[in-house]
């Protein structure tokens, strides 16, 4: 196989995105020591920001792309990704030319690699040869393979609305925020990834052809590759399937579990991580070689180089990883290229910008402060935080009678109930219409009190998942939107205190443990306990009676859910001799969470009419 000139990282984990701002600038933080991490590029404006901040802070010129200009989205996302491929490799240069000695950055880069890395073998042999020449000249030649950590970028594929002029003319089709984004990373000098998450976008997916940074050369090299965010093997299957039909090759899956994770979460029907690790691990190679084949045939078409050798197909896993022992079984077991670890370096500064405030909540998150909210305009379930300021904020707005929040960026517009230009479910101008017309219609105040908490449920995520970022460089949010949004998933409440990079590494990697005496249910087993939570929840809201169709939904639902502590239950002899698990508080989890699965009572359909 031949690697498409995919820069890997060194390590085995890498830095998911996390809300619009708390990676934007991660890779100046980590790349140079050879982390890999992902920066979210839809927030144009975030992104303008942010490239103005750190050009004045490493003396680098800067000239604004004002709003609005000539596709000024894309122009400024280029320039931002432009800013930071400068930044890294001027950083990992001056890693590359610093002696290694005790507590440098050279010495540090190596000792962050994992045990096994040839490239750590070689530094500790290093250390263990007496000074002179000889020494020297390895040190030399070893120094010379510090190399960067990629930056990748995310798009939220589901973010993309219909974008109007000055004039207030619609623009065109490739104007719109996701296909924005897009142009701006494919115009980067960027050889990296973008990971597409949120869902199928048809124009999105049809765009990234016209690039040919993602399509082979004439040895079968692309520059740029397409990363995918999936749930199940099904998922992949259809959207690799429409890619290759393009010419586009997946060059890497990252599995993200549908409910232990932070952010927007999409929950399956009840298929667990395990299996669905278990079903990549079947089919990855008849998935791959079909894809190729496909791949190949519409490049030839096309009149393109196709790929001699079937290209490089990594499969990655995320959400809810919370110890050694499990990141290595999920790489040892279930054959996973590498990890993605999330919320746990929400409490690491050098990694990620979390405000004081914000981060000082964290270290006290209980259980009950996570939650699956409403919130988010897209409708789709989102993890939330009780504390944070913007929730604090969106109740003191319901209670002084102004729900709703200003809508600048209209990011997540795309309402037209009441307004022929689309608007966002949580601008207040939209709960303002929605809360007049319920309260002329709806005369039952239990149903009128449900609806309305409908309505105002929603909120604002384009400022606040941005305001960290604003806040921790002491730059003043936009139209003093100061409220934080933070999305950490439930494995963050068993972090509770802020810790260093290398700290957070060595326990990713087994060399401490930040969890020791904490007491924490396996990923797998939280996992489930969250479905059998959102199953109960799901029947709970059905109040009128239930079509066929749901019933054998919800019947799927609990049989995934069976099937996956069956998968569970045959692993626990596995786990035990891998340490992997305390087996028998596992044993007797999946046991209680069957008989909870088993005992719900599910709605049955009426009889046809």
């Amino acid at each position: 196989m031949i690697g498409m000139c995919i820069p890997l990282s060194q390590h085995t984990f890498h830095i998911p995105v996390m809300g619009l701002g708390y990676t934007i600038d991660t890779p100046l933080k980590v790349a140079h020591l050879g982390i890999s991490s992902v920066v979210s590029i839809i927030e144009d404006e975030l992104v303008e920001r942010m490239r103005a901040y750190h050009a004045e802070q490493n003396g680098e010129a800067y000239e604004p792309i004002p709003k609005p200009s000539p596709d000024h989205r894309a122009r400024r996302i280029t320039a931002y990704l432009d800013l930071l491929q400068r930044l890294v490799v001027r950083n990992t240069e001056r890693v590359r030319a610093t002696p290694i000695a005790m507590a440098s950055e050279s010495a540090l880069y190596f000792e962050l690699l994992p045990a096994g890395s040839p490239l750590r073998e070689r530094y500790q042999a290093l250390l263990a040869m007496p000074p002179g020449p000889a020494r020297d000249g390895k040190e030399m030649e070893l120094r010379s393979h510090i190399t960067p950590g990629p930056i990748d970028v995310n798009i939220m594929a589901k973010i993309d609305p219909t974008n109007y002029g000055p004039d207030g003319v619609p623009l065109p089709d490739e104007f719109c925020d996701a296909m924005a984004a897009l142009r701006g990373f494919a115009n980067s000098p960027l050889r990296s990834g973008v990971v597409l998450s949120a869902g199928y976008n048809p124009r999105l997916y049809a765009y990234l052809a016209q690039f040919s940074d993602f399509l082979p050369d004439a040895e079968g090299q692309v520059r740029k590759h397409v990363i995918l965010k999936v749930s199940d093997l099904r998922s992949a299957q259809v959207q690799g399937r429409l890619l290759a039909k393009k010419g586009i090759w997946v060059s890497e899956y990252r599995i993200e579990s549908g409910l232990n994770c932070g952010g927007h979460v999409f929950a399956t029907e009840g298929l667990l991580m395990g299996p669905i690790l278990q079903d990549f691990a079947d089919h990855r190679e008849a998935l791959a070689e079909e894809l190729w084949q496909t791949c190949n045939s519409a490049l030839k078409a096309a009149g393109h180089a196709g790929f001699p050798e079937r290209p490089l197909q990594r499969i990655t896993a995320q959400g809810g990883i919370g110890t050694a022992a499990e990141d290595l079984f999920l790489r040892e077991h279930y054959g996973v290229d590498g990890t993605g670890w999330g919320s746990p370096f929400l409490l690491v500064p050098e990694a990620t910008n979390v405000d004081d405030s914000t981060l000082q909540q964290l270290t006290h998150a209980r259980p009950e402060d996570l939650f699956l909210s409403n919130a988010s305009p897209l409708g789709v379930p989102f993890r939330n935080f009780r504390p944070s300021s913007s929730e604090q904020q969106r109740l003191a707005r319901i209670a002084k009678g102004r729900p709703g929040s200003p809508c600048y960026k209209e990011f997540l517009s795309s309402n037209t109930e009441f307004t022929k230009r689309p608007i966002c479910t949580a601008s207040r101008q939209y709960q303002h219409l929605k809360l007049q017309q319920l309260r002329a219609t709806i005369t039952d105040p239990v149903a009128l009190a449900r609806e309305e908490a409908a309505v105002t449920d929603k909120d604002c995520l384009c400022e606040g998942l941005g305001a960290g970022a604003l806040l921790k460089a002491r730059l003043s949010p936009a139209h003093k939107l100061e409220a934080v949004t933070i999305c950490p998933g439930p494995n963050t409440v068993y972090f509770n205190k802020v810790v260093s990079l290398r700290n957070m590494v060595d326990h990713i990697y087994g060399r401490t443990d930040l969890l020791a005496g904490v007491d924490r249910p396996h990923m797998f087993v939280k996992e489930l306990t969250l479905y059998v939570d959102h199953l109960r929840n799901e029947i709970g809201r059905i109040t009128s009676e239930v079509s066929a169709k749901q019933e054998r939904r919800l019947a799927t639902f609990r049989n995934n859910l069976l099937e996956g502590v069956q998968h569970y239950t045959a692993l626990l002899r596995t786990l035990q001799e891998r340490a992997a698990a305390d087996v028998e508080r596992m044993r007797t989890d999946l046991d209680r969470l069957a008989s909870e699965v088993r005992t719900l009572v599910l709605p049955e359909a009426g009889p046809v009419a």
